[in-house]
């Protein structure tokens, strides 16, 4: 490269970086795809190394260091193989060396890239020599030279103890663990010590540093020691998306530096003397150390001294305040009361030395963060948990262990934070209203009301009486004035009402929301464990369901009584639903137990013989004793009369609220919930509303279903209906058969067969089009077996199948219809659980295949028919390929499902098949394939297609003209390349398809074999290119399509023997000498007891080998 390349190269770098068009030598005009295209070369081959070093060497634009330093580390990555040691170790010193020259002067993302070079470099080549080992050694010069060298010196151990932990693009886990072990027990912890000394110099102003450089010194000195702490000793892969962490698995060699107390205090004093983010990062460090496992300390002396150390860190802070006025070091801070009892036992704070102080600090510090909830709204779920900790704990430590008297402190304090929460909860109600949209109302964050939710039942059951007291004097005189305010409306809408009233009346229920979810989630923390059982308890979960099961009723009767116009507000209807949910997952499992016993005497000569026997034979089980105690308690009546007020309440729901999104699907999830429960499902079926649901499942009785954005839910009402009807003796509980259930749906199919194609296409079809088949594939979604699925067919054929082709043809272009009819027929052809099976001597299978090849092919012919949207059309996918791609997976499950003999049409000369085999081949075909990769659903639909006309119609593909088979031939190989492991392993059984019929039948005089041949003979390279580009995927591909391309292999081998030879002639000739001897003997291990034979005993032996040729080349071989 000479000086006019290099302004070349740095020109194409502005354009690239500042999307100004640049001119070239010639005076073209250089746009910022051509500049990105031209400079990505410099990727291509290890051979662009020096080029790259020259341009650092002698360019001054940033942007030009930038590429070649990115291009450098890309060329490493891919060609590492292809260096020898010394010439390694050479980069690694040279960028080494560039950066402490010129890496002050340099911009900051210049640095990191250049940085992250040296620390890849370093990771490769970590067991090449003690060089790479000794990065830590050499970073100290830089941390012993100036302020900004010291600085470099920090960032450079920050990225290599994040390149070490994070596993690299390419490399195996194992690879990965075997490095990342090795830098743990020889580096780590030095790395952490220098980060710890550079802290403590700050501390101690040993460091001369201008006010912006301390900062930065002290956040990339923090950031190494909790990147350290971080780092994953164990090879567990902590999930990084949750906040909480785990244990800290830190080696035995760390004891003596995290039990010394300079440590400990260290973190404590930074935080102290600085603000955030540096405050919140040492927050951040305490935790971690927290959080290291306890059996680091040799002795319970040991780690009470730690934990004291710890304990008292936190009192000082809560007792100063430290920092906590920032909001970082705030959530940090919560997040360490979180963490402290996660990883130490009660027995063991109750015997630190100040703890009743820090236990009274920690009440007071949440109880002042829950009066303050608008500020510390997704904290307050980390002191919750503390509590929920401390006190789930208490059973198991000795009331004599410890400070005297700590359980009744403890008692104290939880009444007082449990207290805190109800007051402002129900506060924040009026101060959200009042504020007119200043603050966030907390219920609308479901995220961090469902923390909360989850963590409150173990603190209120801990003192419940007195807990459920405070709910109850807080719920009866707002039920009270609740009911007033009701009374005065009448059957009025609440808007119409005053608006002082609606003011009060939007207060009460927001309160009574809050107690509701309350009450849920407390009813719901019920334990069924003999450990867990509280003497009485079920009766104080009887009188706080008794009220939210009266405010159910109260809501109910206003809006039944009002005809749906006396609504709650919508958040209240919602927390009703969430205690519905609670109480059927504790309350409503026993049903079947219990429907003998005293509380439901009426239904007692009902009852099976078996089940009288057994109440004959055995006493009542405490459970059974409980659960009875509970329903007498609540004095509603028996659970079959609870059940039927939730029920009633749910089929309302339905009713009046059919345009609430939230409310409709809530309802129609819970009632799912109940029938898909073994207990609640029984009980279900004895309910009145439930028969009246099954028989009146129409628009006419429940709005919801009419209403076009409801249509998902139109198929889980129907879903959840029939699967109750078809549940043990479902017919005869409900009152109707099957076929009854279906009458309104087949009456307006039957409406809809015998209108006209212009009435049909008429706009008001629409919804009862989508409506019926929603509604029939919720149906046959339900559909479990023969008997049910025949069931189905029988009514549908021959009368109304008619009716989809029908469809297909005349609304094709709608999107909402024909995907909706596509969605059915794809759920009504898929064979799940064998239930599409016939008898011997029915003709359904066929009679179905042909209805579906029917709907692909009037589709198919109007969408081909149809031009295509524009390609930079954002809404193509919608319009064209959605449907296209449904219609695939509509065909992938009558051809894939085992029940259609499909040699019968030709045989018979029925055109189905080979129609609906035509059609979608085209329509795949008219896809171009840069669009078929770019969306996942059609390119999933369109590999499996491919992969099933491999498979079973070899006759039909191998006919097409070479064009079109090549075609298809170049996707399935760009296929075989992508990165989704499903799609890769779809071409790859395409390709194992074709070549183990080629090595079958390979000399026989077929006709499909004579096609393939004539197809191979005008694409002679066809079996090489695959042959080659497997053994590329496997040797140098990345680790998660190694399985899915090996499959292929064997019979590709043993299909094209010459194909094999040439790659391995190939591979040999671009392999240094010493290489070529070793990839020899790989290669020899490789064919070694080889059968010419397709037999799975031979395909897995074969399999087992590529693997051991995979890992035995992968150290050594060279792009």
């Amino acid at each position: 490269m000479d000086a006019q390349q290099l302004a070349q190269v740095e020109a194409l770098c502005e354009t690239l970086y500042t999307g100004v068009p640049s001119t070239n030598a010639d005076g073209e005009r250089i746009t910022l795809q051509e500049a990105q295209q031209r400079l990505l070369s410099l990727r291509t081959s290890a051979e662009y190394i020096p080029q790259c070093q020259y341009i650092l060497d002698n360019s001054n634009s940033q942007y030009a260091r930038l590429v070649a330093t990115n291009s450098l580390t890309e060329l490493i990555t891919v060609h590492w193989n292809s260096f020898t040691i010394p010439q390694r170790i050479d980069i690694r010193n040279y960028v080494l060396g560039y950066l402490a020259n010129k890496g002050p002067q340099l911009q900051d993302y210049v640095v990191t890239a250049l940085i992250k070079l040296v620390c890849r470099i370093t990771k490769l080549g970590w067991f090449d020599d003690n060089v790479h080992r000794e990065l830590a050694e050499d970073v100290t010069k830089f941390l012993q030279a100036t302020v900004d060298h010291c600085i470099l010196g920090l960032k450079i151990l920050n990225q290599l103890v994040d390149e070490l932990n994070i596993p690299t693009l390419g490399r195996t886990l194992t690879q990965h663990r075997k490095t990342s072990v090795s830098f743990r027990d020889v580096c780590l912890l030095k790395v952490f010590q220098l980060g710890l000394t550079t802290l403590k110099q700050l501390q101690t102003r040993a460091i001369t540093a201008e006010p912006r450089q301390e900062v930065t010194l002290g956040e990339q000195a923090l950031g190494l020691c909790v990147r350290c702490l971080s780092f994953d000793f164990i090879g567990t892969n902590p999930d990084e998306s949750t906040e909480d962490v785990g244990t800290i698995q830190a080696p035995t060699s760390w004891r003596p530096l995290l039990s010394d107390p300079a440590t400990t205090e260290l973190m404590f004093e930074f935080y102290a003397n600085t603000e955030p983010p540096r405050s919140s990062k040492a927050m951040e460090a305490i935790i971690l150390m927290a959080s290291v496992r306890r059996s680091i300390f040799p002795t319970d002396k040991d780690r009470g001294a730690f934990l004291a150390r710890l304990i008292n860190g936190i009192r000082e802070m809560l007792s100063k305040q430290t920092g906590l006025q920032h909001q970082d070091n705030y959530h940090q801070f919560c997040r360490l009361l979180g963490r402290l009892k996660a990883n130490y036992q009660l027995s063991e704070l109750v015997k630190t030395e100040g703890y009743m102080e820090w236990l009274e600090l920690a009440a007071s510090f949440t109880v002042q963060s829950i009066r303050n909830w608008q500020y510390s709204t997704n904290s307050i779920h980390y002191l919750l948990s503390l509590w929920g900790r401390l006190v789930a704990a208490v059973p198991y430590v000795r009331p004599e262990t410890g400070a005297q008297g700590h359980v009744q402190n403890l008692e104290k304090q939880v009444l007082t934070v449990v207290e805190t929460y109800l007051e402002s909860m129900l506060g924040s109600v009026e101060s959200v209203l009042r504020s007119d949209g200043a603050l966030e109302n907390p219920l609308d964050d479901d995220g961090s009301l469902r923390e909360q939710m989850d963590r409150l039942p173990v603190i209120c059951r801990f003192q419940y009486g007195q807990v459920a007291q405070m709910i109850l004097n807080k719920f009866d005189p707002l039920m009270s004035q609740y009911q007033d305010l009701i009374q005065r409306l009448g059957n009025n809408p609440t808007s119409t009402a005053p608006s002082d009233v609606q003011q009060r009346l939007a207060i009460i229920e927001g309160q009574l929301t809050w107690l509701t979810f309350m009450i849920g989630t407390i009813v719901g923390g019920h334990s069924w464990s003999s450990a867990h059982l509280g003497e009485g308890d079920e009766t104080i979960d009887a009188s706080l369901s008794r009220r939210a099961l009266q405010l159910a009723q109260g809501i109910d009767y206003r809006l039944t009584s009002s005809n749906g116009q006396g609504r709650a507000d919508p958040k209240l209807e919602q927390a009703l639903l969430f205690y519905f949910q609670n109480f059927r997952r504790v309350y409503m499992f026993m049903w079947d137990q219990m429907s003998g016993s005293s509380s439901s005497a009426a239904n007692s000569d009902s009852l099976s013989v078996g089940m009288i026997v057994a109440k004959l034979d055995s006493a009542p089980s405490t459970k059974q004793k409980i659960y009875q105690r509970m329903f007498e308690h609540l004095g509603m009546g028996d659970h079959t009369v609870v059940a039927n007020i939730i029920v009633t309440k749910m089929g309302n729901n339905l009713k009046y609220w059919p345009d609430d999104n939230d409310i409709t699907g809530k309802t129609l999830d819970l009632l799912h919930d109940m029938a898909g429960g073994y207990s609640s499902s029984k009980l279900l079926l004895n309910l009145e509303t439930v028969r009246f649901l099954a028989m009146h499942h129409t628009e006419d009785h429940f709005p919801f279903l009419g209403i076009p954005s409801n249509a998902r839910h139109r198929t889980t009402f129907h879903s959840t209906l029939t699967r109750l009807l078809l549940s043990p003796n479902g017919e005869d509980k409900l009152g109707l058969t099957f076929e009854q259930f279906l009458e309104p749906i087949v009456n307006t199919i039957g409406q809809l067969g015998l209108l006209s194609p212009n009435d049909l296409r008429s706009e008001n079809c629409r919804r009862p089009l989508i409506g019926v088949f929603r509604d029939l594939r919720g149906i046959t979604a339900s559909l479990h077996n023969r008997k049910t699925y025949s069931s189905l067919f029988e009514i549908l054929h021959p009368s109304h199948l008619p009716l989809l082709p029908k469809v297909a043809d005349i609304w094709y272009d709608q999107t909402d219809v024909i995907i909706s009819l596509l969605r059915f027929l794809q759920e009504f052809c898929h064979n799940k659980a064998n239930r599409v099976n016939f008898d011997q001597s029915s003709p359904n299978g066929i009679l179905l295949f042909r209805c579906t090849s029917e709907v692909v092919c009037a589709y198919g012919r109007r969408l081909l028919a149809t031009p295509p949207p524009s390609s930079t059309d954002p809404e193509i996918y919608k319009k064209r390929y959605k449907g296209l791609a449904l219609s695939l997976l509509v065909l992938n499950s009558a051809l894939g499902g085992n029940y259609v003999c499909f040699g019968v049409f030709e045989l018979y000369n029925d055109r189905a098949l080979e129609n609906a085999l035509d059609v979608a081949l085209q329509m795949v075909l008219s896809v171009p394939m840069e669009d078929i990769n770019a969306y996942p659903k059609l390119s999933k639909a369109y590999y499996s297609f491919v992969e099933i006309l491999f498979r079973s119609h070899k006759k039909t593909v191998f006919a097409l003209d070479t064009n079109i088979f090549m075609q298809i031939m170049t996707t399935v190989h760009d296929g075989l390349q992508s990165s989704d492991a499903s799609i890769s392993s779809f071409c790859a059984n395409t390709v194992d398809h074709m070549t183990t019929y080629y090595f079958n039948n390979n000399g026989k005089d077929k006709v499909p074999m004579h096609n393939l041949n004539k197809h191979i003979a005008a694409q002679p390279n066809l079996f090489s290119s695959l042959t080659a580009t497997l053994f590329n995927l496997l040797l140098f591909g990345p680790p998660q399509n190694h399985w899915a391309v090996m499959r292929p292999m064997l019979s590709l081998m043993l299909a094209s023997e010459s194909s094999f030879a040439q790659y391995k002639d190939h591979l040999l000739s671009t392999q240094s000498p010493e290489n070529q001897g070793k990839l020899n003997e790989a290669l020899t291990k490789l064919l070694a007891d080889v059968n010419r034979s397709l037999d799975s005993a031979n395909r897995d032996r074969f399999t087992q080998k590529l693997t051991a040729f995979r890992v035995a080349t992968r150290g050594f071989l060279t792009l």
